[in-house]
């Protein structure tokens, strides 16, 4: 895509999975920061945990803004956890919980989590409020399984 920018980062071996909710407000306004967007995906800087959001239509991913890596010649940023996105079909009601799938890439992804809900939450709305056409650009997103061994 001419004038885009392509992102890499690298999915490491997953600690462990678990199935939740998280609010409606949250899962919603995901949902529409990429129709307002109009692109495959959006990125949304969580500055106080130095953590990247990318959501696209299948999944949020976090990324530790401080985690690079390279692997067979290509740098990239380390995902933490992602939030995979369910069927919609179990969600009857806009107001309702939306199901994710949290998939952990270390081990204080779970204590992470938590924070994000309402941090990514707060990021979110500013991003829909002010409508940014930078927070909009054009990115591509490369996600690649990570087999070297994890910093710390």
């Amino acid at each position: 895509m001419p004038g885009s920018r392509q992102e890499i980062f690298f999915r490491p071996r997953q600690r462990a999975c678990e199935r939740l909710t998280i609010p409606a407000a949250l899962y919603n306004n995901c949902r529409l920061a990429l129709v307002r967007c109009e692109q495959a995906q959006v990125f949304v800087p969580v500055r106080s945990l130095q953590i990247m959001a990318v959501i696209d239509h299948e999944e949020v991913i976090f990324v530790d803004s401080m985690a690079y890596a390279v692997q067979d010649g290509e740098g990239g940023k380390l995902i933490c956890l992602a939030w995979k996105f369910g069927p919609a079909a179990g969600r009857d009601d806009l107001a309702a919980p939306a199901p994710v799938e949290l998939c952990y890439y270390r081990e204080d992804a779970r204590q992470l989590h938590g924070r994000l809900v309402g941090e990514f939450g707060r990021e979110l709305d500013c991003l829909l409020e002010r409508r940014s056409r930078e927070d909009c650009r054009a990115r591509e997103r490369r996600v690649l399984p990570f087999r070297g061994r994890l910093p710390g």
